[in-house]
């Protein structure tokens, strides 16, 4: 089972790099994330940056969908990041150290290069349009609650609940497509 967290070679130079533990797949119990494919992904909107948010064709037609049926409800969701490339988590990662931030502490709110679920293309942080901040308070929102009595009709599951075993701050906006 150990080889289930091991980490692809390519990967290995940029984790040392980063000051990420060796045993960090393993000791949270995550899964290697391959990126999805440019080919693979769709835009499902585009932030007032400019910045695309992409997901796979599939998890894009299950998130349109259900944006749909919580607009029906009443309810505002906007996707506010989606596919995030290994290449990109890394930079992320790098700013991060760089502004004086601990690899402990930044790994608590993010995954590492490889194994966030962002690189699938079937993540999505989802917010509302009042409030756009990836806080903890979205869960004290009315989408937040159509999220969980709804979202599993469309694929999507809550990925880190509080206390969850992979170590992540409680992230009420940080939905997985499924299928």
């Amino acid at each position: 089972m150990a080889e289930a967290f091991k980490v692809p070679p390519d990967l290995a130079e940029l984790h040392r790099e980063l000051g990420i533990p060796a045993d960090y797949a393993a000791s949270r119990g995550l899964l290697f994330h391959p990126d999805a494919t440019a080919e693979d992904l769709v835009v499902v909107t585009t932030k007032p940056d400019g910045t695309p948010v992409r997901l796979i064709s599939p998890a894009a037609t299950a998130w349109r969908a259900m944006q749909s049926a919580a607009q029906d409800a009443g309810l505002g969701l906007c996707a506010l990041s989606g596919h995030r490339s290994i290449v990109r988590q890394a930079e992320l990662i790098r700013r991060k150290l760089v502004a004086g931030q601990r690899i402990g502490d930044i790994l608590t709110i993010m995954a590492a290069p490889g194994y966030s679920e962002h690189h699938t293309g079937r993540a999505l942080d989802i917010a509302t349009p009042e409030d756009q901040e990836l806080e903890a308070r979205f869960a004290k929102t009315p989408a937040y609650a159509w999220l969980q009595g709804n979202a599993p009709r469309f694929g999507f599951r809550l990925s880190f609940p509080p206390n969850n075993p992979a170590g992540f701050t409680y992230e009420p906006w940080h939905w997985f497509w499924v299928g």
